[in-house]
């Protein structure tokens, strides 16, 4: 492949963060932008599913796979909390019709390119100008390079920056087929806790009805690290039959994922020429014009394993950026407020240490408080006074303790390198 010139913006990634910003650069009339993404190969992901909240039809509306307008949250007594957080609603998108759509959108564009190709290496451009160059090959393993203005890169990072705690939000699950009807299709039953509990962390179930007979069941996580494939049917053996008692069913599809849960402060930019902060990884040389986005952002919320609401803002306020100053970008928009991440930075921390009983506390933030609110919460749109005031509903003296010492803690390197993949729940499961 030979070189080529994009004065507009390139995309690293073809997931739901790069396909997402992309989307929203075609529509803002933010210059041109080119998709890069892996073609087909161990490079490109299996089909994943990404679920988030949102209170009407949405940019991706035709995507959307299944919706639920009921949660419920079941505690290890058995006790039932279940709302119905109108105008909320959960909304199931899976990546393939999700391509396909926004693939169509931009084929449909002037000013929009997809390319399947491989990148090797992002750096600064070697003429001087101002942007930065993207290297890679194609599909047949001819070299390629891309000038743009911008590169937003949302490939994962090869290691989480530093941080004061990091636990893993790991899962498997199976999509059955029951015998007969078993699930409630307009309930999503977000968290169920009666499942044996990990020495360290917490665990649930989760299941999402597709039909009477229909549902994805997964058995998830929030620990230090991630189980055998072994173990993880071994407990959605148990909360299938002696949990669920859905008797007879098939599986007719799998998916199973790492997601980060993690203090660490992610770059919005990677460092620029001349930077001998070591922080923050880097990939094919420094260039000031090159940008972390989805995950590899900090768009997955640290307490709770939310992304794609995350995605969908980060890439409006992208797309609205360059379409106002088009002359210059300091840096990828926070996908998170700093009052949220602190907050999240305090609970990470009270569960790894065990002075907050996980499951006890996730029962009861759904008992004490509106659904709405703690929805909007862990999506990250609440308001500072709809923060405290689910503060409040906390154990409070934990929490105190815990914060208080925060300041105080060094940030330390993860021993392992988690890498994201997609849940039902955060690119992404929630």
């Amino acid at each position: 492949m030979s070189d080529g010139v994009n004065d507009g913006v390139v995309v690293v990634g073809g997931g739901a963060a790069g396909l997402t910003l992309a989307h929203w650069l075609t529509r803002t009339g933010a210059g041109p932008v080119t998709v890069v993404e892996a073609p087909e190969g161990p490079l490109r992901p299996a089909e994943r599913t990404w679920c988030h909240w949102d209170d009407g039809p949405g940019e991706f509306e035709e995507a959307v796979t299944a919706e639920w307008s009921r949660l419920r949250v079941t505690g290890p007594d058995g006790g039932v909390v279940e709302a119905e957080p109108a105008p909320l609603r959960y909304r199931m998108l899976r990546s393939t019709p999700f391509e396909r759509l926004v693939h169509a959108r931009l084929a449909a564009h002037p000013g929009a390119g997809l390319l399947r190709a491989t990148v090797h290496g992002v750096r600064g451009r070697t003429d001087g100008m101002p942007g930065a160059e993207v290297h890679g090959a194609g599909a047949d393993g001819r070299p390629f390079t891309l000038l743009g203005r911008y590169v937003f890169d949302s490939r994962p990072l090869p290691g989480l920056p530093p941080a004061r705690t990091t636990l893993l939000q790991h899962f498997r699950g199976w999509f059955v087929h029951t015998d007969r009807p078993r699930f409630d299709p307009a309930t999503a039953h977000l968290m169920d806790f009666r499942v044996p509990q990990p020495a360290h962390g917490l665990a649930f179930g989760y299941v999402l009805p597709l039909a009477e007979d229909r549902a994805l069941v997964e058995y998830t996580e929030f620990s230090r690290r991630p189980l055998e494939r072994a173990a993880y049917d071994s407990a959605l053996t148990h909360y299938t039959g002696r949990v669920l008692g859905l008797g007879a069913f098939t599986v007719t599809g799998t998916e199973q994922g790492v997601i980060p849960m993690t203090d660490a402060r992610f770059p919005r930019r990677f460092p620029p020429p001349g930077t001998t902060d070591g922080r923050f990884p880097r990939r094919g040389g420094p260039a000031p014009a090159h940008f972390p986005i989805g995950t590899a952002g900090g768009a997955t919320r640290p307490a709770t394993g939310y992304t794609f609401a995350a995605v969908q803002r980060q890439s409006r306020a992208i797309a609205a950026a360059l379409a106002h100053r088009p002359g210059g970008l300091a840096g990828a928009p926070r996908p998170h407020p700093r009052r949220a991440l602190a907050m999240d930075a305090v609970l990470l921390r009270a569960l790894d240490t065990g002075r907050v009983d996980g499951p006890r506390f996730f029962t009861d933030l759904f008992a004490r408080t509106p659904a709405e609110r703690v929805l909007r919460f862990l999506d990250g749109g609440s308001t500072a006074l709809e923060d405290f005031r689910l503060g409040l509903t906390c154990p409070v003296g934990p929490m105190l303790r815990t914060a208080a010492e925060l300041p105080f803690l060094p940030r330390r390197t993860a021993p392992t390198t988690p890498v994201p993949t997609t849940p039902a729940a955060t690119d992404d499961r929630h």
